[in-house]
C-alpha cells in the first residue's frame, strides 16, 4: 500500500507539501497541486481519513436530528445542510427522530459514539438539561433550547403579519389561523402572535386552532380543518402555519364546495416545492431554506472551532403571492 512519502517522491515534493495539499492548508501553487493529485492517482493512494481525524482531533462528521424526513420542509432543508457541510469538508449523519424522545436520546448516544464534531438539532422532545449534557457543539434549527445553544430561524412574526394583512387586503372578513402546538417554546409560535396582532388591531373576526403536539399527519390536519369548516362555515380566509397544512386546507375546501380563492383565500408558510404545483397554486411566506442551512453550518463550525456565536439568528422572509389569494 503506497504511503504519503511515496506520493511525495513521485510528485517530486516534500511529504509536508503533500500533507498541506491534502489538508488544504497554506498557499500551494496549482502546478504543485496537479503534481500531487497526479501522483496520488498513479499510485492509487487513499488518504487515511482516520489518521487525519486523529491528528486534527476531528472526525469531520456532523449529526443532524430532524423530526420527520418525509415532511417537505425538513426534506428540503436537509438537502441544503448536506450541500453546505460537504463544501466545508464535512459529512452528515441524518437521524429521523419521529418526535420520539427515547429515539432522540438513542440517536444522540449513537452520534457521540461515532465522535461527530457537532450536532444540528431540529427536533424538540427533550428537556433543556438533556441537551446541555451532550457536551458537543450544538446549533438548533427553529428551536429555542438555551442561551448557550444558537438558534437559526426565520422572521416568523413579520411573516405572519404580512400573511394576515394580505388576507384582509383581499377582502376577507372572518379569518382562521391553524397554528402548531403553542405549548412548545419554538420560534414558529411567532406566527400565531403576528396573526393576533393584526386581527386585533383591525378588529377582524377570527378563530385559532392548534395542531396536536408531535404530529405531522395529513389525517390529523383533515380532521382539524373539517371541524373548522363545520363550526365556522363563514370563514373566508385561512393563514396556515405550514404549506403542508395549507395544501390540506385547499383539498378540504373542495370537499366542502368552497372555491379557492373565490370563497376562501389561503396563505401558507415555508414555500416548499409543492406550493407552486398545487391548483390553485399556494400563496405563502417563503423561508430561505438555502440561507438557513448555510447559516446552520457556518455557526456550527464556528462553535466547533471555539469561536463565539450569537444566541439567535433571525433570517428575513418574503411573501410569494400565487393563485390562492388573487382576486380574478
Amino acid at each position: 500500500m503506497p504511503s504519503l512519502k511515496d506520493v511525495a517522491k513521485r510528485a517530486g515534493v516534500s511529504p509536508t507539501t503533500v500533507s498541506r495539499v491534502l489538508n488544504n492548508r497554506g498557499y500551494i501553487s496549482e502546478e504543485t497541486r496537479r503534481k500531487v493529485y497526479k501522483a496520488m492517482e498513479e499510485l492509487n493512494y487513499q488518504p487515511n481519513e482516520i489518521a487525519r481525524a486523529l491528528f486534527k482531533k476531528r472526525s469531520y462528521f456532523l449529526g443532524l436530528i430532524i423530526p420527520d424526513i418525509s415532511h417537505p420542509f425538513f426534506a428540503e432543508i436537509t438537502k441544503y445542510i448536506e450541500y453546505y457541510a460537504y463544501l466545508k469538508g464535512y459529512k452528515v449523519l441524518i437521524c429521523n427522530s419521529y418526535l420520539d424522545g427515547h429515539k432522540e436520546k438513542e440517536y444522540i448516544k449513537m452520534l457521540k459514539r461515532h465522535q461527530v464534531d457537532g450536532i444540528i438539532m431540529g427536533s424538540h422532545t427533550l428537556n433543556v438539561e438533556d441537551y446541555k449534557s451532550i457536551n458537543l457543539p450544538i446549533v438548533a434549527l427553529d428551536r429555542y433550547i438555551s442561551e448557550d445553544i444558537p438558534c437559526i430561524t426565520s422572521d416568523n412574526f413579520t411573516g405572519a403579519i404580512m400573511a394576515t394583512k394580505l388576507l384582509i387586503e383581499r377582502g376577507c372578513k372572518y379569518l382562521a389561523h391553524i397554528s402548531g402546538p403553542l405549548e412548545l417554546n419554538t420560534p414558529a409560535n411567532d406566527r400565531y402572535y403576528g396573526f393576533l396582532k393584526v386581527v386585533r388591531e383591525k378588529g377582524i373576526k377570527h378563530v385559532v386552532v392548534e395542531t396536536k403536539l408531535n404530529k405531522f399527519e395529513i389525517e390529523e390536519y383533515q380532521k382539524i380543518i373539517k371541524d373548522l369548516f363545520e363550526k365556522h362555515p363563514q370563514i373566508d380566509g385561512i393563514f396556515a402555519s405550514s404549506d403542508l397544512i395549507a395544501a390540506t386546507v385547499i383539498r378540504m375546501a373542495d370537499r366542502f364546495k368552497k372555491n379557492v380563492p373565490k370563497d376562501l383565500k389561503v396563505v401558507g408558510f415555508d414555500d416548499i416545492g409543492l406550493a407552486s404545483l398545487l391548483r390553485p397554486s399556494l400563496t405563502t411566506i417563503r423561508q430561505d431554506k438555502d440561507k438557513m442551512a448555510q447559516k446552520l453550518i457556518e455557526v456550527l463550525i464556528d462553535k466547533i472551532e471555539g469561536k463565539n456565536a450569537e444566541s439567535k439568528y433571525i433570517l428575513p422572509i418574503s411573501l410569494i403571492e400565487r393563485e390562492s389569494t388573487k382576486i380574478k
